[in-house]
């Protein structure tokens, strides 16, 4: 059974971006590639991938900044869905689609695409709500960086509960999982 997982990285004061959408705190810490909940061993379980437009913004500004399209090359071979109502360019031979349709109707468009493997909701924290607002979102894996942001993208702008399920150290991170706890 494939399960719908928000795998993310936060400031100690819960912030995923900094109010410049700058990720540059979060790659001066050190993290053991080895490590409990790791990047390689959770995207390894990923078989689709949903993102906002702004997280998709941020890769293209990042990944591909002084480059061609034509030499532009998508991180991930997997299907992603970006969430948009606007046009955004187009990362050639990508699997990527864009969408404005509703969250029940893209995460069952995700499972389908994942097969037995699991849906990976990106960023940012407001799409992550949503997902878990319909009923959809299984688990919330967070690497938490020992830094304060004092203003940003939030880590999780809606209520939700949450059981903590496993706590480990990560390099200079300390790294959770928990289940989304559903309605009764």
């Amino acid at each position: 059974m494939s399960l719908t997982q928000y795998y993310t990285a936060t400031s100690l004061d819960g912030f995923i971006a900094d109010p410049d959408n700058s990720l540059d705190w979060l790659f001066t810490r050190q993290r053991d590639d080895d490590g409990p909940l790791n990047y390689g061993e959770f995207i390894a379980d990923v078989g689709a991938m949903a993102m906002g437009s702004t997280t998709y913004e941020w890769i293209l500004d990042h990944e591909f900044a002084g480059k061609e399209p034509a030499d532009w090359k998508w991180p991930y071979e997997i299907p992603c869905l970006v969430f948009t109502h606007r046009q955004l360019p187009v990362v050639p031979e990508a699997r990527i689609e864009f969408t404005s349709a509703d969250v029940p109707a893209v995460h069952k468009e995700l499972v389908g695409a994942a097969g037995d493997r699991n849906v990976w909701i990106v960023g940012g924290g407001d799409l992550a709500g949503q997902f878990a607002e319909a009923g959809l979102l299984d688990e919330v894996i967070v690497s938490i960086a020992p830094v304060t942001l004092g203003g940003g993208a939030p880590l999780l702008p809606r209520r939700i509960e949450l059981h903590l399920d496993e706590l480990g150290r990560n390099g200079d991170f300390v790294s959770a999982r928990f289940s989304v706890v559903k309605p009764a």
